[in-house]
């Protein structure tokens, strides 16, 4: 299945796979719906893009505006396929790659805080809860007024008990769910 950039300025470009089945990319489909509901969010935001995988989902932040984004991935092969994605569209400038496993990403002090953050682990791991936690204990990553996005399959969802996130929408596309999060007011 190729993917692509399917809006902004690097719209229509392919982007390449991960070789191997290590990773799920998001369908258009999915993709289109979640930058629908971001909209203008995305322009000139922070943008942290979480088991990145391809890249194609913090390509597609900047492509549609994000001012950066930060790519965290652990696999040698997708550090490598995000590299070449980001070169291949041009947008190389305005990221950061980082290969790290992202529970020791968040566990890290921010260096700076992100008005979106996306997580998309690997399916059935549990990696996505352990991360939303992770990020609810570190919650300085996230910038005040920003949301965190999950992306699992729908018979993952599961009750999470949060301090420092609230769930504000979901939305479910097929076999797959985002969950919509923001930093709590109290």
């Amino acid at each position: 299945m190729p993917i692509r950039v399917i809006g902004g300025i690097a719209k229509g470009r392919k982007l390449k796979l991960v070789p191997g089945g290590g990773t799920r990319p998001i369908m258009d489909r999915v993709k289109e719906a979640l930058f629908s509901i971001l909209g203008e969010r995305v322009v000139d935001a922070n943008f942290l893009d979480l088991y990145a995988g391809t890249g194609s989902v913090g390509i597609e932040a900047l492509s549609r505006g994000a001012a950066h984004a930060t790519f965290v991935e652990n696999a040698k092969l997708a550090i490598q396929t995000i590299k070449a994605n980001l070169s291949h569209v041009g947008l190389e400038s305005l990221a950061e790659v980082v290969r790290a496993d992202v529970r020791d990403y968040l566990r890290a002090a921010p260096r700076a805080c992100f008005e979106l953050i996306y997580i998309a682990p690997p399916q059935y791991c549990g990696l996505w809860l352990e991360t939303l936690q992770l990020l609810d204990e570190n919650i300085e990553h996230l910038c005040l007024d920003g949301w965190a996005i999950v992306q699992i399959d729908p018979q993952e969802r599961q009750a999470v008990d949060l301090r420092n996130l609230q769930p504000i929408d979901e939305r479910k596309y097929g076999n797959t769910l985002l969950w919509f999060f923001e930093r709590s007011s109290a």
